[in-house]
C-alpha cells in the first residue's frame, strides 16, 4: 500500500499537471483601481486580441455595450480591464496610460487606452488584453509587429483623466428593445474620470429625478408601468463624484437604437 506521503505527492503533480494544461495558475485580483489620481505607477501584464492592428472585438465593441470603438473619439485605443480594472461594467470608459520598457521594441513612451471591455482571464492582479492596435502603440517606431509577436509582456500603468477631442460630448445612446415602459440608456464619451456609478432622468415639467438601475456595462435601465414619453434631461455621476446634467438631451419622441447627444 502506498503511504500517504506517496498520495500527495501524487495529488500535488496531478494539480500542477491540471494547471499548466489549463493555463497559468490562477492569480486574485488586486485593490480596485478608482478614481483617486496620482503619479504612482502599478505593474501589470498585458497580453492582446483581435487583429494585428484592429480595435479588439470582432464586432468592435465589448462588454461595455460601445459600438464602433475602432472609429474616433477611441479610435482603436481601447483594451479589457480585468476585475479590479473593469468592476463589473463601472470601469467602462475609465482611462490609463500605459508602457513598457521590454523587450527591446518596447518605447518606453506612455500612451492612453480607454476601458471598452472585460477581462476575465487571472493570470496577474492587474491585466489589460489591449487591442492589437493599443498593443502595438507602445512600441519604438516601425517594430509595432514585432512587439505584438511577444504575445504578452509586463507594463506599468495608472488611471489617468479621459480627454476627449474638442467637439466630442457626451452621449447617451437609446438601447434596443427600449419602449415607453422601458428605457435603456448606453453613457458614453465622458470626460474626466470617464466612467459613470450613477444615472438619473427627469421629465421635462416636472421636479422627480427618476433613478435608473445598472443593467449591464455601461447601460442603465428602468421599468415602468408609467409612459416614458419626454423630453428627458439626464443626470450622471461619475466615480469621483462630479454631477452633471444635461438638459432635454432624450427628446419627445425618443426613438429605440438611436443615439443623442448634448447640444
Amino acid at each position: 500500500m502506498a503511504s500517504s506521503s506517496s498520495v500527495l505527492l501524487v495529488v500535488a503533480l496531478f494539480a500542477v499537471f491540471l494547471g499548466s494544461a489549463h493555463g497559468i495558475a490562477k492569480v486574485p485580483p488586486g485593490p480596485n483601481i478608482t478614481a483617486e489620481y496620482g503619479d504612482k505607477w502599478l505593474d501589470a501584464k498585458s497580453t492582446w486580441y483581435g487583429k494585428p492592428t484592429g480595435a479588439g472585438p470582432k464586432d468592435n465593441g465589448g462588454a461595455c455595450g460601445y459600438k464602433d470603438v475602432d472609429k474616433a473619439p477611441f479610435n482603436g485605443m481601447t483594451g479589457c480591464g480585468n476585475t479590479a480594472i473593469f468592476k463589473d461594467g463601472r470601469g467602462c470608459g475609465s482611462c490609463f496610460e500605459i508602457k513598457c520598457t521590454k523587450p527591446e521594441s518596447c518605447s518606453g513612451e506612455a500612451v492612453t487606452v480607454t476601458i471598452t471591455d472585460d477581462n476575465e482571464e487571472p493570470i496577474a492582479p492587474y491585466h489589460f488584453d489591449l487591442s492589437g492596435h493599443a498593443f502595438g502603440s507602445m512600441a519604438k517606431k516601425g517594430e509595432e509587429q514585432k512587439l505584438r509577436s511577444a504575445g504578452e509582456l509586463e507594463l506599468q500603468f495608472r488611471r489617468v483623466k479621459c480627454k476627449y477631442p474638442d467637439g466630442t460630448k457626451p452621449t447617451f445612446h437609446v438601447e434596443k428593445g427600449s419602449n415607453p415602459n422601458y428605457l435603456a440608456i448606453l453613457v458614453k464619451y465622458v470626460d474626466g474620470d470617464g466612467d459613470v456609478v450613477a444615472v438619473d432622468i427627469k421629465e421635462k415639467g416636472k421636479d422627480k429625478w427618476i433613478e435608473l438601475k445598472e443593467s449591464w456595462g455601461a447601460v442603465w435601465r428602468i421599468d415602468t408601468p408609467d409612459k416614458l414619453t419626454g423630453p428627458f434631461t439626464v443626470r450622471y455621476t461619475t466615480e469621483g463624484g462630479t454631477k452633471s446634467e444635461v438638459e432635454d438631451v432624450i427628446p419627445e419622441g425618443w426613438k429605440a437604437d438611436t443615439s443623442y447627444s448634448a447640444k
